[in-house]
């Protein structure tokens, strides 16, 4: 992964909290793993406020008819690819 130093201003008392927490050697991974975790939940909170519907029907034509028969469509394929073990008289 390539990086790219920037430089950042932070205040004091939060540079001495995060290096109790992970020491000065671990202060820029910290900050990238903080950093990951922020963007990723503000593009959650984005997508959850978004009008667009999560759904899109042209793209799974195999539910047209519904899950239950696509379900059973699956089962019977299952079925005929292998077949039922006989069970073992005791």
């Amino acid at each position: 992964m390539k990086t790219k130093r920037a430089h950042i201003l932070l205040p004091m008392d939060l540079v001495r909290e995060i290096d109790s927490v992970v020491g000065p050697r671990g202060r820029s991974a910290f900050l990238v793993e903080t950093a990951r975790e922020a963007v990723r939940r503000r593009k959650l909170l984005r997508f959850l406020e978004s009008d667009e519907p999560i759904w899109n029907e042209a793209d799974h034509p195999e539910l047209k008819h519904g899950s239950a028969a696509w379900v059973r469509k699956l089962r019977h394929e299952n079925e005929r690819r292998i077949p039922k073990r006989s069970k073992r008289a005791s």
